[in-house]
C-alpha cells in the first residue's frame, strides 16, 4: 500500500504540499491517519512536477524513505511549480527494482501512480498481458504490479484514450482479472487530474478557480476536504471536480 497526492494550483515550493501541512505526505510515510492496509510507507518515494512552458515533468525518486534523503529537502525548499505529484511506496513484495519501483511513472506529459495491490501478482494478471505490445513488457520501468498496471493503461492513453476512461477501463479490467485487488490510481497531465477510488481511500480539497488537492488523506483538519465514494472516477482541474460512479466488473 501506499500514500499519494496531485496539486494544481499557482506554484509553490514543493514542500508546501508534500512536506509543510501538519499530516502531510511526509509524515503518512510512517504515521498514516487513514490507510487501511500496511502502516508503514518507507520502501520509496517520488514527486514529479512541471515547469512553466514544458509539458514533459521532472522527477525526483530514491529507493529509501523520504525522512532520510538529504537532497530531497533542498530540492523541495526551492523548486517551484503550480502541478505536481508525489507519492510515498509501502512495497507489497520483496523487489529488486529500488527507486525504479517508485511511483511517480512517467512518460510523455503523463505522471501515475498506484495506491493499493493485486493479490496474487504476478500470475493473477497473466491473462492481461496479451493485451500489451512486447515492447510495452520489455519496457516497464520496474517488475511490480504498478508498473504493470501503468503499462496497461498507458496502452490506452496511446491509442487515443481520454484519461478517465484509460483509467476508468483499466479498473474494471485487471479488477474482473483479480476481484480482490485495491486499485486507487492517480493521474496527471499538468493541466487536469484524474484518480480512482477502488478499494483504499481518496480525498480533494479545492479553493474554486484556483487550485485542486487529490489525495489517499487530508493532509490537515481542514473542513473543505471532501471524501471520494468507492468505486468512483475523479475528474479534476483548477475550476471544476467531477466524480462518476465506476460500474461492477462482469461476473
Amino acid at each position: 500500500m501506499c500514500r499519494h497526492l496531485a496539486y494544481l494550483g499557482p506554484p509553490v515550493p514543493l514542500g508546501e504540499v508534500v512536506d509543510g501541512p501538519p499530516h502531510s505526505l511526509f509524515s503518512q510515510s510512517w504515521a498514516p491517519r487513514r490507510q487501511r492496509h500496511g502502516t508503514v510507507n518507507a520502501d520509496g518515494f517520488g514527486v514529479g512536477w512541471y515547469a512553466d512552458g514544458d509539458p514533459v515533468p521532472a522527477r525526483y525518486r530514491r529507493a529509501g524513505p523520504i525522512w532520510g534523503d538529504a537532497a530531497y529537502q533542498d530540492l523541495a525548499r526551492v523548486v517551484r511549480s503550480g502541478a505536481l505529484l508525489a507519492a510515498v511506496r509501502d512495497a507489497t513484495l520483496a523487489g529488486a527494482d529500488g527507486e525504479a519501483a517508485a511511483a511517480p511513472y512517467a512518460t510523455g506529459p503523463w505522471l501515475f501512480s498506484h495506491n493499493g495491490a493485486v493479490p496474487g501478482w504476478p500470475q493473477s494478471l497473466t491473462s492481461l498481458t496479451p493485451t500489451l505490445p512486447p515492447t510495452d513488457l520489455l519496457s516497464m520501468e520496474a517488475r511490480c504490479d504498478a508498473a504493470f498496471l501503468w503499462a496497461l493503461v498507458l496502452h490506452r492513453l496511446r491509442a487515443g484514450d481520454e484519461e478517465g476512461q484509460a483509467l476508468a477501463d483499466t479498473t474494471l479490467e485487471v479488477a474482473e482479472a483479480a476481484p480482490t485487488a485495491r486499485l486507487n490510481f492517480l493521474l496527471t497531465n499538468g493541466e487536469t487530474i484524474t484518480a480512482t477510488a477502488w478499494g483504499d481511500t481518496l480525498w480533494y480539497r479545492r479553493e474554486p478557480g484556483r487550485s485542486v488537492v487529490v489525495a489517499s488523506e487530508p493532509y490537515d483538519d481542514d473542513p473543505h476536504w471532501i471524501e471520494v465514494p468507492d468505486r468512483t472516477l475523479l475528474a479534476a482541474s483548477r475550476t471544476d471536480v467531477l466524480l462518476t460512479p465506476l460500474k461492477e466488473p462482469s461476473a
